[in-house]
């Protein structure tokens, strides 16, 4: 679902009951009262064959201080800037409202695209109002009965081209994983251009400097910066060309996420929005940095964000943040690594790299970090090395035998890359032990140098075709067939 549509207008125009039958749930509170909804809601929409995400929003009022409708307000407003379209709702029955004027003001300036919704339009009641409607130069109105289901057919034609257009872009800027590789474990690998840079997401919890450290990557104050957590809300990508003091280049896109804290923390409905925009940054990432802060490093929540990333499969790379300031440099960095091994077992070997956002110390050592990562996500292996080194593994530690019946382990190739994949055929591959997978993927990780990169290790019965199947007694038949016709 690539698409996001938030549903907004002033209270009691029917938001709520339009999203409701756009996700097929009573999820949002409905009532006649206005100024029910004052959080954020999202769900799934479904209308036809369209999938998106759609945004309940409190409804829009004439209030910028700190009061309830002024935070509510600033909410709404979050929601029109991360959506990609906003359905700007009216009640057709009482008509255009000064409010609705000054509302649609706003959506002109801030809104990437705007649908104007002529709502309880049922009836001859509510014609004045929908005619009314054009009045507020966000084109023709689509009438719409939330409550009945009406004008359906009608917003799905209009949702259709921005959907596709939605998804266009997400295939455009989503990064190219999990390539298939042939038997030889050849395959295209995707190079870095200018059109298709290198993707860098930086994420960590709240003030551990990821805005400092992608400012002083990009030299300019592009991104707001301070002592208080939690100042960047948006997933903000910025587009660099990153050199080393050699003066080479290299083409990236770097995320600045939103500080991701504990779910429990997690209260504020804004700070939710937030967290969830950090988690696209990662899916739409080829490399994820993850941002310590050296004075409190390898919280329980550092250790979801990197599992996080290792389970969508991206490189990492470890950065230990305001370095400058550490004493012991010596003896901290040797904790650091130890508690590494001992609490990231899966992303054994990845990079661990010592930073200094506000002084630039320890950069030409993280950009060399994310492309030594980067290329080890794109690792191959040829077939005939990985059956040398299957044999060798089973010689040193054999497979379990479960009641008394050994799995046999017969040949092994790479299928992927980004990550690196593998597959291997055996017999009873539902009785392999997990402890023997690690055993393997261990073993892999560190006879082929591919240190912290996810590994994604498949066993396959003896049912799925093996290459090698019956090649001997080909070759055999062919060699008697030979000298038989020479003699």
């Amino acid at each position: 679902m690539s698409l996001t549509l938030a549903i907004v207008g002033r209270p009691n125009v029917g938001k709520s009951t339009l999203f409701n039958r756009l996700v097929g749930k009573r999820l949002a509170l409905v009532d006649d009262q206005p100024g029910v909804t004052r959080d954020l809601r999202e769900g799934e929409g479904r209308l036809g064959d369209l999938r998106f995400t759609v945004i309940d929003t409190a409804g829009l009022e004439d209030a910028t201080d700190d009061s309830l409708q002024g935070r509510m307000r600033r909410l709404t407003e979050r929601a029109v800037d991360m959506a990609d379209v906003c359905l700007f709702m009216i009640d057709a029955r009482v008509g255009v409202t000064p409010t609705d004027e000054m509302f649609a003001e706003i959506l002109r300036k801030r809104s990437k695209h705007v649908i104007l919704a002529a709502n309880k339009a049922e009836g001859n009641a509510a014609d004045a109002g929908v005619l009314e409607a054009y009045n507020l130069g966000l084109g023709e109105p689509v009438r719409l009965s939330g409550e009945h289901g009406e004008g359906m057919t009608d917003l799905y034609a209009q949702l259709m081209p921005l959907a596709d257009a939605a998804a266009e872009r997400a295939v455009n800027d989503a990064p190219e994983t999990d390539i298939e590789l042939d038997e030889d474990g050849e395959g295209e690998a995707p190079q870095i251009t200018a059109a298709k840079p290198l993707q860098v997401a930086v994420v960590g919890r709240p003030n551990a400097g990821k805005s400092t450290l992608i400012n002083k990557i990009v030299g300019e104050d592009r991104l707001l910066t301070g002592p208080e957590a939690g100042i960047t809300r948006d997933a903000i990508s910025l587009r660099i060309d990153w050199a080393d003091p050699d003066g080479d280049s290299m083409p990236m896109r770097i995320f600045d996420t939103a500080g991701m804290r504990k779910k429990a923390k997690v209260q504020e409905k804004l700070e939710k929005l937030s967290v969830s925009d950090g988690l696209r940054a990662v899916k739409f990432a080829e490399v994820v940095v993850v941002l310590l802060d050296a004075a409190i490093p390898f919280e329980q929540q550092d250790l979801r964000i990197a599992d996080l990333a290792e389970r969508e499969g991206r490189a990492v790379v470890v950065a230990v943040n305001k370095w400058d300031i550490e004493e012991d440099k010596q003896e901290k960095l040797r904790d650091l690594k130890e508690s590494f091994e001992r609490l990231l077992p899966q992303l054994r070997g990845a990079p661990l790299v010592t930073v200094s956002a506000k002084t630039g110390r320890g950069l030409e050592r993280l950009r060399a970090a994310i492309l030594r990562a980067h290329d080890v996500w794109n690792r191959r292996v040829p077939t005939a090395a990985l059956n040398r080194w299957l044999t060798a593994m089973l010689e040193q530690h054999p497979p379990p035998a479960p009641q008394g019946r050994r799995i046999k382990l017969r040949y092994m190739t790479q299928a992927k890359t980004r990550p690196p994949g593998f597959v291997v055929m055996c017999s009873h591959p539902d009785k392999m032990p997990d402890s023997y997978t690690r055993y393997l993927v261990n073993g892999l990780r560190e006879d082929f140098d591919m240190p912290g990169t996810p590994i994604r290790l498949t066993l396959r019965g003896q049912g799925d075709k093996n290459p090698y199947k019956g090649r001997r007694k080909k070759n055999a038949g062919a060699l008697a067939k030979h000298l038989k016709g020479r003699a």
